[in-house]
């Protein structure tokens, strides 16, 4: 039986002096249920904040409050505040996705997610594609959605042209054009097959390239890049995806470290498939399509090329008429080159963004940190700098000589959205509020900003501001009012702690600490992720699920070690050619000053992690034995060859070439070090983190005799949904924790 820790919820029900019955009956104690069931406690927190072409109304994806995981398309407008769902997903939808569908979500972490979860605004801002279970739909403005595709099959990639004279999407491997006035179809390439397919973005770009696109239109609509990509040559992993209801041996095509990628190849067509030409990318076809724009006038594609060693991107401009191309310009690192992440810009993609003048903007971290750059008359300009790095391009007004960007300039515990001018005069103009994270886009001429913003005690935010930041409208205030989901329980609601140490070279390194009320000594979940491109400590909203284990009696530490993203180039870099080694020791250096702090129990401190912070629970439990309670490893990697290439390879380099590197970062191979009690969780149909990464340690824990506890899921991906799921693991933990880190009145319990 599980045992359940409910004093400190029992402890919540005791008057408070001065307290009305009502105000008392209106507290409720945090439960698991309410945690992970519906209505969020974090409120509305909407997804794919869009404005309209025009600015008139902001689009988002809303969460249902009776279904958490059911997202809809709602439309306000930003003169009146007139708020109204656009399309109801379940009236529309209903029928079981393809698996397709379900990898492509997994590949933008929405796996689980039911209901809409992307749609592509029309230019003339009337209209709305909407992709709903498969399915395609026009959702105008003024009227009911029309169903626009009617098949069996899965359409991918849906898009509007840019003058949404057409909409495009993938269907059985092959890509298809339909006016979207007569609705007649054509289908524009063919020899789709098991390895060959148009128009869709390869596995690697969508998981670790941050590109989730695979064709583009020209700004006239009068042309259309499309990548041909043949995985042929992609070894087969045969994932066995077990479920509560029987297996599946899935055949999968998974480019490993040290294995062949997908060839990809592209093509410039007119909206009829006809006058295909073929790109010249060079002669070595072993190498990533790292992004796609086309300039403004049309006349010119730029495709950005990264080497399979990842430490050159090159810029090219293609003739689309001839297919020959001229080199623009180059990023070279000895280490990596980062791509900057995906947001504002043409098909979302950024890295470069067109301006009319037939320059661009351009993304680098050519002196250390990410910043913006302009690229005119073939030279380019440093418009941003400074210890500080841009996130995203939030939008541009290219007439008025302003781009705003979202970066951390004052601390890398916020973000905020600052407006720079386009020729780099002047210091960048902070338009948001100190003390928030926040994130923001624009309509198409950035007359106008939708930001979103949040803090530890602030749930998610969304509103409308002029070019100045001065707020004009919420969009979606979600304030801890009485009606707010989280309102029965602000009783238990808590801010951080933040504070620095230094890592070994003098490196500035944020911790953040969440403690329960009183003195203690604590019991300290010592939370870990660690890896590259991921940030962990900022001034963000407190997840109520951390809040549930902060009244269990656990205080909750993490640190950003070096390695971690939004720091620069030398703080990240450490990491080349040495996964688990720098974030290890400096994770241990969090521990040594944990265990100094007199409301931290140093006896009763539990590493816990998923993902590459399961793979860090277990080298942390490898490397101090003795210096854990245990730990609480989640879907781990464990050997890094069982991982694909453009992630591994790019901080590991190829295992053919540097075998020993990859010995040295495996968990395998030195599991007799591990001494301290270790639960091990995984979905059993992670297609991601593959579950044979876990089989691998168990096999070589019970063949080394080191004892261990398990807790695997069947028909779980990389990313659990289910609220019951959810809540049993949450139990699976607690019991863990009981035993290896009880808090005081655990023991009491106990006894």
């Amino acid at each position: 039986m599980i045992k359940i820790t409910w004093w400190p919820l029992a402890a919540a029900l005791v008057m408070m002096p001065g307290m009305s019955l009502a105000e008392e009956q209106e507290r409720k104690p945090l439960t698991l249920e309410a945690v992970y069931g519906s209505p969020s406690l974090s409120g509305s927190t909407p997804r794919a904040l869009k404005l309209s072409p025009d600015g008139r109304y902001a689009t988002l994806l809303k969460p249902r409050a009776d279904d958490r995981q059911r997202y809809d398309l709602w439309a306000i407008d930003t003169t009146t505040g007139e708020e109204r769902m656009l399309v109801d997903s379940e009236a529309l939808g209903g029928r079981e996705i393809s698996e397709e569908e379900k990898m492509r979500r997994e590949r933008m972490r929405l796996a689980g997610t039911r209901g809409i979860v992307s749609y592509d605004w029309g230019p003339d801002g009337k209209a709305l594609l909407v992709p709903v279970d498969g399915d395609l739909w026009i959702a105008p403005l003024d009227g009911e959605p029309r169903r626009f595709t009617d098949t069996e099959a899965t359409e991918l990639d849906a898009q509007l042209s840019e003058t949404g004279r057409y909409a495009s999407f993938v269907r059985g491997g092959e890509l298809y054009v339909t006016e979207t006035a007569t609705g007649e179809e054509r289908q524009l390439t063919e020899g789709a097959s098991d390895t060959i397919s148009w128009g869709s973005a390869e596995f690697v770009a969508q998981e670790e390239l941050d590109r989730s696109r695979g064709h583009w239109w020209s700004p006239d609509d009068q042309l259309l890049a499309v990548a041909r990509v043949d995985e042929s040559g992609v070894g087969v992993v045969q994932r066995l995806a077990i479920g509560a209801e029987g297996s599946a041996l899935i055949a999968q095509r998974y480019p490993r470290a040290g294995t062949d990628n997908a060839v990809v190849e592209l093509f410039v067509m007119r909206p009829d498939g006809s006058d295909p030409v073929k790109m010249d990318l060079g002669e070595d076809p072993d190498f990533y399509l790292a992004r796609v724009n086309w300039s403004a006038d049309g006349k010119t594609l730029w495709v950005q090329r990264l080497s399979r060693d990842q430490k050159r991107l090159d810029l090219l401009a293609f003739d689309p008429a001839t297919g020959s191309a001229s080199p623009v310009l180059a990023e070279t690192a000895e280490t990596f080159v980062n791509l900057p992440s995906s947001g504002f810009g043409q098909g979302g993609e950024q890295g470069l963004i067109p301006l009319k003048d037939g320059g661009f903007l351009w993304l680098s971290e050519r002196d250390g940190f990410m910043h913006l750059y302009r690229w005119r008359d073939g030279g380019l300009s440093q418009i941003t700098k400074g210890e500080w790095v841009i996130s995203s391009v939030a939008g541009i007004n290219e007439p008025g000589n302003v781009a705003y960007i979202v970066g951390n300039r004052e601390t890398p515990l916020e973000r905020h959205v600052y407006a720079v001018s386009l020729d780099g005069s002047g210091e960048p103009k902070r338009l948001t509020e100190r003390g928030y994270w926040h994130g923001g886009t624009s309509d198409g001429k950035g007359t106008r900003l939708l930001l979103q913003r949040q803090s530890p005690m602030q749930p998610p935010q969304v509103y409308l501001a002029d070019t100045e930041g001065k707020r004009l409208r919420w969009m979606e205030e979600n304030s801890i009012g009485a009606d707010h989901p989280f309102a029965p329980y602000t009783h238990v609601q808590r801010a951080p702690e933040y504070g620095m140490i230094n890592a070994a070279d003098g490196q500035v390194m944020h911790w953040e600490v969440l403690k329960p009320e009183g003195e203690g000594p604590f019991p300290v979940i010592f939370n870990v992720y660690g890896g590259p491109h991921a940030q962990r400590v900022a001034r963000g909203w407190v997840s109520p699920a951390d809040l549930w284990w902060v009244e269990q009696g656990y205080a909750i530490f993490s640190l950003d070690n070096r390695g971690s993203g939004n720091r620069g180039r030398a703080f990240e870099e450490p990491i080349h050619l040495a996964l688990g080694g720098v974030e290890v020791e400096d994770q241990l250096a969090g521990l040594a000053w944990l265990k100094e702090q007199p409301w931290a129990d140093g006896d009763r401190i539990v590493a816990n992690g998923w993902s590459y912070g399961g793979y860090m629970v277990l080298k942390l439990l490898q490397a101090a034995p003795g210096d854990f309670a245990g730990g609480i490893s989640g879907a781990p990697v464990t050997q890094w060859d069982l991982y694909d290439t453009a992630y591994t390879e790019r901080y590991l380099g190829d295992p053919r070439v540097a075998p020993d590197v990859y010995k040295r970062a495996d968990v395998l191979g030195r599991v007799d070090a591990i001494k301290d009690p270790l639960l091990v969780v995984h979905g059993m149909s992670d297609d991601n983190v593959i579950f044979d990464n876990s089989v691998r340690l168990f096999a070589e824990l019970q063949q080394a005799r080191v004892p261990f506890e398990t807790a695997v899921y069947p028909g779980q991906a990389h990313g659990f949904q289910s609220t019951d799921i959810l809540v049993h693991r949450a139990l699976t933990l607690q019991r863990f924790l009981d035993k290896v880190a009880p808090t005081d009145d655990a023991r009491v319990a106990e006894q």
